[in-house]
């Protein structure tokens, strides 16, 4: 479970961003908005996955109410998730970090 979330953690990071910097300015500035459309569906099935993912992830781990906020937050910012992966999921991974 850990592994799919970190994964999807950084696939949804990637989907968020690449909307912003790559998809919004050829759609708004290039006038190209076929890019934007097919990188909006892979966020929001991936924006989706995470929540659920997260929302598992947070109960199964009988994490505080904050852990759990942060994790939701995440999807929601630019490079958040990223930071989720970093500071909660890969310490997991190594065994650095409490439950």
């Amino acid at each position: 479970m850990l592994n799919l979330f970190r994964i999807t953690s950084i696939l949804e990071g990637i989907s968020y961003l690449s909307l912003f910097a790559v998809t919004m300015p050829l759609k708004y500035l290039a006038d190209i908005p076929m890019p934007n459309k097919y990188a909006g569906y892979a966020h929001g099935v991936l924006f989706i996955a995470y929540i659920l993912i997260a929302a598992i992830f947070w109960f199964q781990k009988k994490w505080s109410l904050k852990r759990g906020f942060i994790l939701v937050i995440a999807s929601l910012l630019p490079f958040a998730t990223f930071y989720v992966d970093e500071k909660y999921l890969k310490p997991l991974k190594s065994g650095n970090a409490s439950t």
